[in-house]
């Protein structure tokens, strides 16, 4: 079974607890996506503790099971506290076979499943994986998005910009590349990206490739400390990555998209989701 720790990998000493330190398993007989993604956003309310992350995805036999339950008890005798265990587990006989153990359970379809039943006044399916499995219209149109979103990303390619749903600009390494993916694997937008470079600064003007397009134009931008970290870590010590490039360059950016009535948005201090739904209101409006 593959298990990874993502954020933890210390475990403290057998017979002491350390309550700022707490782990949880991501269990599931399919992907376990749903459960990471919801335990993440539950965890997230929680500042001051570290959390280590444990996944067990395809727990769909009584042996990976045993092997799951067998981990989450070696957890909670070496930390001395209860282990937390998000699930999404469809099968009722491993579900109660985990539920041996001592931990935090929150099976992400008990709570929700159940409920829908009585309101909808319909069984669910018990489908493993149906939520993933569906090759239909909306997931043929997610993958042809992402491909059109890595033909096009960094400017690479200026082909079919007519039937991009959105184009973002800004200046390089501030978040152009994982915004365009993720918009194109969640919400299936076909999305092009366009760095601004020296030409651009020294023109004091938006690619001419992507002005025709100003219905789908948006731009990005970052405060330039930040951008300097992030550019160092790249070229260390380089002109480009020097804080006064990046101040420059970002002023220029901000400059042009107000000459030419671009609406940007801010990446220092927002997550790439915040980043995509405001985008997808814009896009909507």
């Amino acid at each position: 079974m593959n298990t990874t720790a993502n954020i933890s990998t210390q475990q403290p000493q057998a017979g002491k607890k350390n309550l700022s330190s707490r782990t949880i398993f991501y269990v599931s007989d399919g992907t376990g996506i749903t459960a990471e993604v919801l335990g993440k956003g539950l965890l997230s309310q929680f500042d001051g503790i570290d959390f280590r992350q444990i996944r067990f995805p395809f727990v769909d036999n009584p042996e990976k099971a045993a092997e799951c339950l067998n981990r989450i008890r070696e957890v909670r005798e070496q930390s001395g506290i209860r282990p937390l265990v998000v699930m999404t587990m469809m099968n009722p006989e491993i579900n109660a076979m985990l539920r041996q153990e001592d931990a935090l359970f929150l099976d992400l379809f008990e709570v929700f499943i159940a409920p829908l039943e009585k309101e909808l006044g319909v069984k669910s399916a018990h489908t493993v994986g149906r939520s993933h499995g569906q090759a239909g219209h909306e997931y043929i149109n997610r993958i042809a998005a992402m491909n059109f979103a890595i033909a096009h990303d960094d400017g690479v390619s200026d082909a079919d910009l007519k039937n991009a749903d959105v184009i973002l600009v800004g200046v390089s390494r501030c978040g152009k590349t994982p915004t365009s993916l993720y918009l194109s694997m969640q919400f299936g937008l076909r999305a092009a990206n366009y760095p601004l470079i020296p030409e651009d600064f020294e023109r004091d003007r938006l690619p001419d490739t992507v002005l025709p397009f100003r219905d789908k134009l948006f731009g990005l931008t970052i405060a330039p400390e930040q951008l300097h970290k992030i550019r160092q870590e790249r070229r260390p010590d380089s002109n480009y990555a020097a804080l006064d490039t990046c101040r420059q360059e970002v002023a220029s950016a901000e400059r042009m998209m107000r000459r030419e009535g671009i609406k940007w948005f801010d990446m220092t201090s927002k997550s790439i989701e915040e980043i995509a739904v405001q985008l997808i209101q814009a896009i909507n409006k």
